[in-house]
């Protein structure tokens, strides 16, 4: 292999560009695949979990990677697309491998691994040949990070057998350095054990960005293993609209003792949400797109559009009401463009750049309707306001493409590598 170090620590590894002969990114490095026989044999390197295009995750044989360096992975581009799907015999190295809790035989020390080290045998194989230990933190509020050791894989007793209490840190650290959509598929494909450690250590708000990337299956199941408590506490954090959509998955008494946990006015607009027919304007606006008073001026409104929380097609439209400015509003007025407001002085009022020819949705427009609606005038996001003439919120098209796609879309296609 050319371009290739001697050894090459593998955490550092993760979310690395995958590029073909031709010089073109085909994914990104995710895991590392091994076969571990014993304490005493280093394990074998198989290969590379990579994900490639709609996030489906594939094998890369180590025959296939012509080189490493500090930034970059690259491959002969002869790739097996077909899904990534772990045997019985194979392991994770971050998967399953980080955070294991270990002795170090010379020294008698034990500690959890925090990285693994590979290299390249003499018979050109991969082989894991370092483990790279930290100790447990001492002292007592003035917490010292433990020392670390870097050994010989024959030196460290615990990895090669699977263990039952094993830490999430260094996979939590992994998981929340990714953006939510690759997280949630690198949960999704972890053995159920393990993706239950997971979740448990992920703040509420970071598993609620992961539950709204995952399909409707896997958001029941984790759902179902939290307790009440928690489970109403991460819907909390949800967007109303993916909240209702996953309670509506739930058995009814379920859903109805999670409703109640909630915070009355976060359970208000799901309720309201969930009162909706499926696939309508009504079930699939958010009702939380930025809203602002007649007096606001366009500073005001650009200001609104910065929140980094907002998705780029809630951004891009500002709905004008009269008080009060939570959904169901005041008197909906009509909706400003942001690519017009940058035009306009920061001083003037938003309600002079309104869109007044835009017409909004009704609540029990179908998807059909809404997807004619976006297309026609090239938006993307749209009012829906109710007979009375109030906005009850927006329907971007990032929603329709949700509602839009067949249920398994996350999932692509399924097949076993060779």
């Amino acid at each position: 292999m050319s371009s290739v170090p001697s050894r090459v620590f593998v955490a550092r590894l993760v979310g690395l560009p995958i590029f073909d002969p031709l010089g073109d990114q085909v994914g990104k490095m995710r895991d590392l695949v091994v076969t571990v026989r014993s304490e005493a044999n280093q394990p074998r390197v198989l290969g590379l979990v990579a994900e490639v295009f709609g996030r489906r995750r594939i094998f890369v044989p180590m025959t296939r990677v012509t080189g490493i360096d500090a930034g970059q992975v690259h491959t002969t581009g002869l790739l097996n697309m077909r899904r990534f799907e772990q045997r019985s015999t194979e392991t994770l190295v971050i998967g399953q491998m980080l955070d294991r809790q270990v002795t170090i035989t010379s020294s008698g020390i034990t500690g959890t691994v925090y990285d693994v080290a590979m290299e390249q045998a003499r018979n050109r194989d991969w082989v894991l040949s370092r483990v790279a230990v930290q100790e447990p933190a001492r002292g007592g509020a003035l917490r010292r990070r433990g020392q670390t050791h870097v050994v010989e894989w024959s030196d460290i007793t615990g990895l090669a057998h699977r263990s039952p209490t094993q830490a999430a840190t260094q996979l939590l650290h992994t998981i929340n350095e990714m953006r939510p959509a690759d997280a949630a598929h690198l949960i999704a494909e972890l053995p159920s054990e393990r993706r239950q450690q997971v979740i448990a250590g992920l703040h509420d708000e970071r598993l609620a960005e992961v539950l709204e990337e995952l399909s409707e299956d896997d958001q029941v199941e984790i759902l179902e293993h939290l307790d009440s408590e928690r489970a109403a506490d991460v819907l909390e954090e949800m967007s109303p609209e993916d909240a209702a959509d996953l309670i509506n998955e739930l058995p009814p008494e379920t859903a109805a003792q999670l409703l109640e946990l909630m915070e009355p006015e976060e359970a208000e607009d799901v309720k309201r949400l969930m009162s909706y027919a499926e696939n309508t304007a009504g079930a699939m606006m958010t009702p939380e797109p930025v809203i602002l008073g007649p007096d606001a001026t366009v500073a005001d409104a650009l200001a609104h559009v910065r929140n980094p929380e907002l998705t780029p097609a809630l951004a891009a439209l500002v709905y004008v009401c009269r008080p009060p400015l939570e959904t169901p509003t005041g008197k909906f007025l009509g909706v400003a463009h942001i690519q017009r407001l940058l035009r306009e002085p920061p001083s003037t009022l938003v309600a002079g750049a309104l869109d007044i020819e835009l017409e909004a949705l009704r609540p029990d427009n179908t998807l059909d309707d809404v997807a004619a609606h976006l297309a026609t005038y090239n938006l993307v996001a749209a009012p829906v306001v109710d007979d009375a003439g109030h906005l009850v919120g927006a329907v971007t098209v990032d929603d329709l493409l949700d509602h839009m796609l067949p249920e398994n879309w996350r999932d692509r296609a399924v097949g076993h590598h060779g």
